[in-house]
């Protein structure tokens, strides 16, 4: 004797017919890249940063020397910035770019960025440093570099060094995780959690 529901279940499947078994299963796993493509999407990401990061002095805001400055995106959260400020992060990479040529110091920061990220590092020293005597301005490879780290969505805040630590001829930058190594937490996240 069936009960109400199973009864009901029954009813309404009347009729339906079972699918051919010559449908395909749909694999939702993205595929890997090819080298091609990396080395493609990485050329465009390139270009995509440079853009951003103006050699033209128009568009460029002029910061003083001396001026102490800092930076955060919306989501930093307070007590992070604050260590960043502190210089409480750990340091292990450093680029000092202070006697070059603009042009030169564009692409050493963006090498530098884009290198301190794909090892995983998310706290990394930049010396810039005051430009008293810069041509034609004062101050002016601090004021282009602090313009390029705004711009770019990799770097999530920076701030003035501690005058140990080169004071404002200096940042500390903070930069978001690497997309590669976001893929590999979360695929290490999901193995932990036992799926297949």
């Amino acid at each position: 004797m069936l009960d109400n529901e199973s009864a009901l279940f029954f009813e309404e499947m009347a009729g339906v017919v079972p699918l051919k078994g010559d449908i395909k299963a749909v694999n939702l796993q993205p595929k890997a890249l090819t080298v091609e493509q990396i080395q493609r999407r990485d050329a465009l990401q390139r270009e995509a940063y440079l853009a951003c990061m103006p050699l033209e002095l128009s568009l460029i805001p002029i910061i003083a020397p001396d001026d102490i400055v800092s930076f955060k995106r919306e989501g930093v959260q307070g007590g992070v910035f604050k260590r960043l400020r502190l210089g409480q992060y750990s340091i292990k990479m450093e680029l000092d770019v202070h006697a070059y040529r603009l042009s030169q110091a564009r692409e050493a920061l963006l090498n530098y960025l884009l290198a301190a990220q794909a090892h995983g590092e998310r706290c990394v020293m930049l010396i810039h440093g005051k430009g008293h005597n810069s041509k034609p301005l004062a101050g002016l490879l601090k004021s282009a570099v602090c313009h390029w780290l705004s711009q770019l969505e990799m770097v999530l805040a920076y701030h003035s060094a501690k005058t140990e630590q080169g004071g404002t001829g200096a940042l500390y930058v903070m930069l978001t995780k690497s997309e590669q190594l976001k893929i590999e937490n979360k695929e290490a996240n999901r193995k932990g959690m036992g799926w297949r």
